[in-house]
């Protein structure tokens, strides 16, 4: 059963927002105020929060804010209840992290369709998430444990290449599958007017080429090497050979590839509708396991051009630079010359839509 906190200052209201979502199968806790909301919200970690905007001593706007700041809280669906509707104040909320708005008055249907959308939205992230993490690299470092694959990699050819060194162009043959021993590689498309977008980002003990090895065609994109790389170029006939003579590698290779199909559409759906913040949180964030990571404060430094950046995010540099700076007044990033130092990772995960 979902857990819902609803923050209403008004008796009479909150009462009837509570008794509806019962009504509906929820567990409902409330609070009279904004500083009593923070407190249960940090005991009972509900799965959504409703709050009301207008009130006395504390209100929504900063609820939110000291919310979005706790590790307990940042990631919990928030949706503001307003009489207002007013340009300022949603973009004031949205700006912090809000959800949705609803303002009132509402009538029962919109306020349960908005709830139930947002948690289906938060299970949503949360299940992508999870199978992002098992992905493609999961099943080849699995697949890497039997003798038939480890003789794939035995005596290969192994080659060396320089920062920006071209490894395959978009249009050539597809003859090997490329094995990462050390540094990173992108994988880019490039448009009619030479501008990169960037699909892709491997590091040390990642695979890649392998979809154009099973369509039997040349390659639809082009890689480089994003620093100095050494890399396994293993035959396309002996991947082919083994695959299709292994019925349990075949099995599970084919369930991974649904996956990182699925994984490929859901970052067309974001690049084609999220918003210029979400685009650029997820450039960070593909970059972000490339970077060093202090064990400390949990911080991530990233040595990495604004034209990657922006190539990943498929945006215009300058637009990048101007969001890197609103990141940056946010506490969400520091910028040290060319180092991006990130420091608030998970704000940037749950970055609005």
């Amino acid at each position: 059963m979902k857990k819902i906190l609803v923050i209403e200052d008004n008796l009479e209201v909150r009462e009837n927002i509570c008794e509806i979502l019962e009504l509906d199968g929820y567990n409902v806790i409330d609070a009279e105020n904004g500083k009593r909301g923070i407190q249960i919200a940090k005991d009972n970690s509900p799965d959504l929060i409703l709050c009301d905007v207008m009130m006395p001593e504390l209100d929504g706007f900063g609820v939110l804010k000291i919310l979005s700041k706790n590790d307990l809280t940042k990631n919990i669906p928030f949706i503001f209840l307003t009489a207002k509707a007013e340009n300022t104040d949603f973009r004031k909320g949205m700006g912090l992290g809000a959800d949705d708005y609803i303002t009132k008055p509402f009538d029962d249907t919109q306020l349960l369709e908005a709830i139930e959308m947002r948690l289906k939205k938060s299970e949503d992230h949360l299940s992508h998430s999870a199978k992002n993490d098992r992905g493609i690299q999961q099943f080849f470092s699995e697949v890497k444990a039997q003798k038939d694959f480890e003789k794939l990699i035995e005596d290969k050819e192994i080659r060396t290449f320089n920062d920006k060194n071209e490894i395959y162009k978009e249009g050539s043959e597809s003859r090997w599958l490329y094995f990462i021993n050390s540094g990173s590689v992108k994988r880019f498309r490039t448009n009619e007017f030479g501008k990169e977008l960037i699909t892709h980002i491997y590091k040390e003990g990642d695979y890649f080429g392998y979809f154009s090895i099973l369509q039997d065609m040349p390659h639809l994109d082009s890689a480089v090497a994003l620093n100095d790389a050494t890399l396994h170029l293993i035959p396309a006939d002996d991947f082919k050979m083994m695959l299709f003579n292994n019925r349990d590698f075949i099995a599970q290779f084919v369930r991974v590839l649904s996956e990182v199909v699925e994984d490929n559409e859901q970052k067309l759906l974001e690049m084609a509708y999220s918003s210029v913040r979400r685009k650029v949180a997820n450039a960070l964030l593909d970059f972000s396991s490339l970077g060093k990571k202090d064990e400390n404060d949990q911080s991530i430094s990233l040595s990495v051009s604004r034209e990657n950046l922006a190539a990943a995010a498929g945006t215009a540099k300058e637009t990048l630079i101007r969001t890197l700076s609103d990141f940056k007044a946010e506490g969400l990033l520091q910028i040290q010359g060319k180092n991006i130092i990130i420091t608030d990772k998970v704000s940037l995960e749950s970055m609005p839509q």
